[in-house]
């Protein structure tokens, strides 16, 4: 049965259809409410305005409601009337009840759709910042460093029983008797004034940190959709367009697909139930749709697909149960998710793939299997505001040249990393709140690449970011403490999935529909790339703040080189830097690395680096050990609770312009067959009246010449000895201006022999920086 109209106006009130199927041309209008539709289906084309409300559709074998066709402009004397009823029927957006959070709760099927949400808290210092509402991970610190096995040590073993290791919690108090303390008080050398201390007075105040987390916990606090509609202007037009055909607390269950709109076309739908379908909405060609406040779930596929430059708005649905992504965005697809919960899917909330976009804001995104959020193949999505949780894979996943502007969210709790990119992913992850991950903060995987900017990376259980050599991120100006085990860990193996999935975003399916041909995943996307940003050649980690954490600050197990510049590494539970491989130059430069609870700087053998301008400040064991070769140059190596610099094994380290002093130890020791340069080093006597250079080694090539040292009997003569230069790290012209040169070291070389300080085998001597 097929009834037809193409003029005037038609109305079916508490009708039943049966196999049947009606359809509406404009300038035909029409109205059906209480009607059931069993197997049949509505068509409407081009129709200005039409009102479907509190209908039934059930066993489709096709969409319920296909809507084809741009609105058209020819109105009949009905879409007056249809207009003031669809305005007086209008939902209004109210004011969510901010006590609703997603707590336990069944659908009508009586299944249970997710149990209380747990949050965390974090510790610094003695303050405890709760994060989020409730108190599910107190523990979550203590357990971490139990939990992690932190691999390589930063000491040998002989080291580990002739040194104690000292905790980074402990104070002076702890380690000497009040005659140490006044020895050491007069021989102590104040460092304060270094240009990275600002940062560091901020670490240290444990008050001032618990405030800065209110306050970013605040900043973050979801929108509602009425605060979002009151700012965005766009999606309030859109909210409030009657045009096409108007949808309202209708049901449909139980077949293929819910709504199709395509071609141009436009269809609002309002609190309507779509559940036990295919799919539920397809919005392909340009077309429109707008959802608010409807409840989609147990879909076959995806909730909601757009392609093809489809739009509209998304906002106040709550979105669940799917078998696929809740929300499917590609192909140039660009609309407005707004104020959703997506949650409990077998697979991704949110997918934005093949050059799709879209405005992802202020959406409650959790306990999905897969990534809260998926982007890959030049997928390019704004996502900010968004609270992400508790998903059993990724938070945010972005691979395969996926991009995206990710600012301003809250990821937490999820069982992989908090932010996973790799295989080409390239966005900006900016000024988010990534804590209380099972595993790592943020992964960069192989290939991965993007700015990592001003985030807040606290209490995860593993890394805080975890880093492939391959990859080229820049890590610039993060909060990374209190993870688990390393803060920032780079290493040089391909993803392996005994330890990481091959894709924490998961598995979706990604194959084409019948739109059109499938040419999402072509690289080469003709969009331009939006971040404006510094290009870099190396990875680069700069200005970042690493406290507080499980293991060592920064641990790199590397095949390429890396850039690790003005960096605050403090009071981590092991080492400041650990260096265990790295075949190309790591250059360490103008950093801050105090108060750790090993050694400052490890350097393993047959490792290349470069430590220039640091500042190496009351480590509880050594300032640096090295085992490799490269330069030490213009370091202070101040007040670490062992030697100052050690030399050990086959080291082969040119070591010029330092200062150096240790209060109970010695200020250079040369071990085993350490060989090199020792050179024009200022060594500042400590309590200890013993020689202040202990030389130990049998190599014949090991220079030591020009260096000076000093004995000062008064306090007043020991607070001149860091005056010029100033106490380092010392970065004229602001820190970022002295980090552009990380990309591009001047080199000239030396054509004759050093003193005997060059090596047959062609060591790094052999150029000055």
């Amino acid at each position: 049965l097929t009834l037809q109209t193409t003029s005037g106006y038609v109305q079916f009130d508490s009708c039943n259809f049966e196999s049947g199927q009606l359809q509406i041309h404009a300038p035909g209008t029409c109205q059906v409410k209480f009607c059931t539709f069993s197997q049949s289906s509505i068509y409407l084309r081009s129709v200005a305005l039409c009102i479907l409300e509190n209908c039934e559709f059930t066993g489709s074998e096709n969409a319920s409601v296909t809507v084809e066709g741009c609105p058209s402009s020819d109105r009949n004397w009905a879409c007056k009337h249809l207009a003031a009823l669809a305005k007086s029927c209008a939902a209004s957006v109210w004011e969510p009840d901010p006590a609703e959070c997603p707590v336990a709760k069944r659908d009508g099927s009586g299944e249970l759709l997710l149990g209380p949400v747990r949050t965390c808290e974090i510790v610094v210092g003695e303050e405890r910042s709760s994060l989020l509402s409730a108190a599910g991970a107190r523990d979550l610190l203590g357990s971490a460093q139990e939990d992690s096995e932190f691999g390589e040590s930063l000491q040998a073993a002989k080291e580990e029983e002739e040194y104690p290791v000292l905790d980074s919690n402990s104070s002076d108090s702890d380690i000497h008797s009040d005659d140490e303390e006044d020895a050491q008080a007069m021989y102590k050398l104040p460092y304060q004034g270094h240009s990275l201390s600002h940062t560091l007075a901020d670490i240290m105040d444990s008050r001032l940190q618990s405030n800065r987390l209110h306050a970013l916990q605040k900043d973050l606090k979801l929108k509602s959709l009425q605060q979002e509609l009151q700012q965005d202007k766009e999606a309030q037009c859109l909210a409030n367009s009657l045009q096409g055909c108007i949808i309202r607390q209708c049901l449909f269950r139980d077949g293929k697909g819910g709504i199709f709109i395509y071609s141009r076309g436009q269809a609002k739908l309002e609190e309507s139930i779509f559940r036990d379908l295919t799919y539920a909405v397809r919005c392909i060609q340009n077309s429109k749709v707008i959802m608010l406040r409807n409840d989609i779930h147990h879909c076959k596929a995806s909730g909601i697909f757009l392609r093809l430059s489809a739009g509209g708005l998304i906002a106040d649905n709550n979105i669940h149960s799917n078998s696929e992504a809740g929300v499917d965005i590609r192909k140039g697809a660009n609309p407005l998710v707004l104020c959703n919960k997506i949650h409990s899917g077998l697979r991704s909330g949110i997918v934005v793939v093949g050059n799709g976009k879209g405005i992802i804001r202020s959406n409650q995104i959790y306990g999905n299997k897969e990534a809260g959020i998926y982007i890959l193949y030049n997928g390019n999505p704004a996502v900010s505001g968004n609270h992400i949780f508790q998903g059993l894979a990724a938070g945010i996943a972005v691979n395969e040249n996926g991009r995206g502007q990710i600012t301003g969210n809250v990821i937490c709790e999820n069982q992989w990393g908090g932010a996973d990119i790799r295989h080409g992913g390239d966005p900006v992850l900016r000024n988010n709140l990534i804590s209380c991950g099972y595993s790592d903060g943020v992964v960069v995987g192989e290939r991965g690449k993007g700015l990592i900017e001003g985030n807040a990376i606290y209490g995860n259980k593993g890394c805080g970011v975890w880093m492939t050599s391959s990859s080229l991120p820049h890590l610039i100006n993060n909060q990374i403490s209190h993870n688990g085990i390393y803060g920032v860990g780079v290493f040089c193996r391909k993803d392996d999935a005994g330890d990481y999935p091959p894709s924490q975003g998961g598995s979706e399916n990604f194959q084409e529909e019948r739109e059109g041909p499938g040419g999402e995943n072509d690289p080469n996307s003709e969009e331009e790339h939006p971040a404006a940003r510094r290009p870099i050649s190396v990875a680069l980690v700069e200005l970042n703040s690493i406290n507080h954490n499980g293991a060592a600050g920064l641990h790199v197990k590397s095949s390429e080189a890396l850039n690790i510049i003005a960096n605050v590494i403090h009071a981590n539970r092991d080492g400041g830097v650990a260096v265990l491989q790295s075949s190309q130059l790591t250059r360490i430069a103008n950093n801050s690395i105090s108060c750790n609870s090993r050694g400052g700087v490890l350097v393993e053998a047959e490792c290349q680096v470069e430590l220039r301008g640091n500042g190496i400040y009351e480590n509880s064991s050594h300032g640096i050990i090295s085992k490799g070769e490269g330069i030490i140059m213009e370091n202070d190596i101040i007040g670490n609770h062992r030697c100052g610099l050690q030399l050990l094994q086959a080291a082969d380290m040119k070591v010029t312009k330092n200062r150096i002093q240790s209060f109970q130890d010695y200020g250079i020791a040369l071990f085993d067959e350490a060989k090199g340069l020792v050179q024009e080093n200022l060594i500042f006597q400590g309590r200890s009246k013993k020689s202040i250079l202990r030389l130990m080694s049998n190599a014949e090539d090991c220079i030591i010449q020009n260096n000076m040292l000093l004995t000062f009997k008064k306090r007043f003569d020991m607070e001149c000895m860091l005056i010029n230069p100033p106490a380092r790290p010392h970065i004229e012209g602001g820190a970022l201006g002295s980090c552009a040169a990380a990309g591009g070291q001047r080199v000239s070389s030396i054509t004759t022999r050093v003193d005997g300080g060059c090596h047959n085998h062609g060591s790094i001597f052999c150029t000055v920086l």
